[in-house]
């Protein structure tokens, strides 16, 4: 199951940037990341009727695969959006940098959400006692609260250029090449960084040091 699972997120991932490239291109940015995003935040919430046993008839993994493999298509979709914008920001010159940086960030990002989601785990009760227990309470307001995080991000998108023409003017913009803004996003990046470091080896040294549900 679970290489059937890796086998259809690359697919739906593949399927994700083509329809971008027959479907999309012509859309605002803007409007690709908030279709995009509201949609997997419903897939998302979908997770909540598995949680209680209501799969609409179809198998348990099947219904799961759902929202693993639709995070991969919309990813798909995303792709080349953020590619244009990362290509376009890049100085003459500096395309080992930028490419550096850009990819720091994501990283960074990625492991940010992991540590932090680490932290949600003692807000509600998701112990295995509890599952045993059949209280199943805790384990879908995680859920609830995890998709309405991860919907939130629609509240960003205003900050991105609708399309490769504002992208453009951002280099006139006077904020371009601000020094304060690169420091902000290095100070961000980095204390991401350690935040996430700090954390991956608290979990292992003293299991539970958060107080989260085990």
């Amino acid at each position: 199951q679970l290489n059937s699972l890796l086998i259809a997120t690359y697919v739906l991932l593949w399927l994700g940037i083509m329809a971008y490239k027959k479907f999309f291109i012509t859309w605002s940015w803007r409007s690709v990341y908030i279709s995009t995003t509201l949609l997997n935040g419903i897939f998302s919430a979908l997770q909540i009727l598995l949680i209680q046993g209501i799969t609409f008839g179809l198998s348990p993994f099947l219904f799961a695969l759902g929202d693993d493999a639709f995070a991969d298509f919309i990813g798909g979709i995303q792709f080349l959006p953020t590619t244009i914008m990362m290509v376009h920001l890049c100085p003459a010159g500096s395309e080992g940098a930028s490419y550096a940086m850009f990819t720091t960030m994501s990283n960074s990002a990625l492991t940010l959400a992991s540590a932090f989601s680490t932290l949600l785990l003692g807000v509600w009760d998701v112990s295995k006692d509890a599952m045993e227990r059949g209280d199943l309470t805790g384990l879908i307001n995680l859920t609830a609260l995890t998709t309405l995080i991860q919907v939130s991000g629609v509240l960003f998108v205003g900050l991105l250029p609708r399309t490769k023409e504002d992208l453009s003017n951002l280099h006139s913009d006077p904020m371009s090449g601000s020094k304060i803004g690169g420091f902000i996003f290095l100070f961000v990046t980095f204390a991401s960084v350690l935040y996430s470091i700090v954390v991956g080896v608290l979990n292992i040294v003293a299991p539970g040091w958060s107080g989260e549900s085990r």
